[in-house]
């Protein structure tokens, strides 16, 4: 179903692609949009257990587009040093590809808005379930279920790597 890379050499390992959603703090989630038009959005995520979780407003193009077809693709840029001497870049990237469904139950989205207050809020436990409690009746939470996870990584890299 998914094409098999065609620099196969640069492929990162599963490991090391998990390794870049862990510590990613941003991706780019794509979706099909209106009319066709492809549409992809920034957000902020949270990866736990195979399963990338995010959050949106309770209405909006992401939200209707995910109503509409729930396969989606989401990438993390881990690294992107412009090399001017050598005209490349050094990179490496994940893409994920899988279905986002809205987490209705209202524990798991508790769970899920508290891993994100974790990642992105500050060190203040209080303050942070504090903020979760507040959002959770105002957003929506996605959890996007993994089917396809692939990473690539500029030659140079693995070349030096060895």
């Amino acid at each position: 179903m998914f094409p098999k890379m065609r620099r196969g050499r640069q492929a990162l390992p599963e490991a090391a692609c998990e390794e870049i959603l862990e510590r990613g703090t941003s991706g780019v989630l794509a979706v099909s949009g209106d009319e066709g038009y492809p549409y992809a959005v920034p957000l902020s995520y949270v990866y736990q257990d195979g399963r990338i979780i995010f959050h949106s407003a309770k209405s909006g193009h992401k939200l209707d587009a995910i109503a509409r077809d729930e396969r989606v693709s989401f990438c993390v840029i881990d690294r992107d040093e412009v090399v001017p001497e050598g005209f490349t870049t050094y990179f490496a990237s994940v893409i994920a590809f899988g279905k986002a469904k809205v987490v209705e139950d209202e524990g798991e989205k508790r769970a899920a808005l508290e891993l994100l207050a974790e990642k992105y809020g500050p060190d203040d436990a209080s303050a942070r379930e504090e903020e979760s409690a507040s959002a959770l009746s105002r957003v929506c939470i996605f959890e996007l279920e993994i089917d396809h996870l692939t990473g690539k990584q500029a030659i140079e890299l693995v070349r030096a790597q060895g």
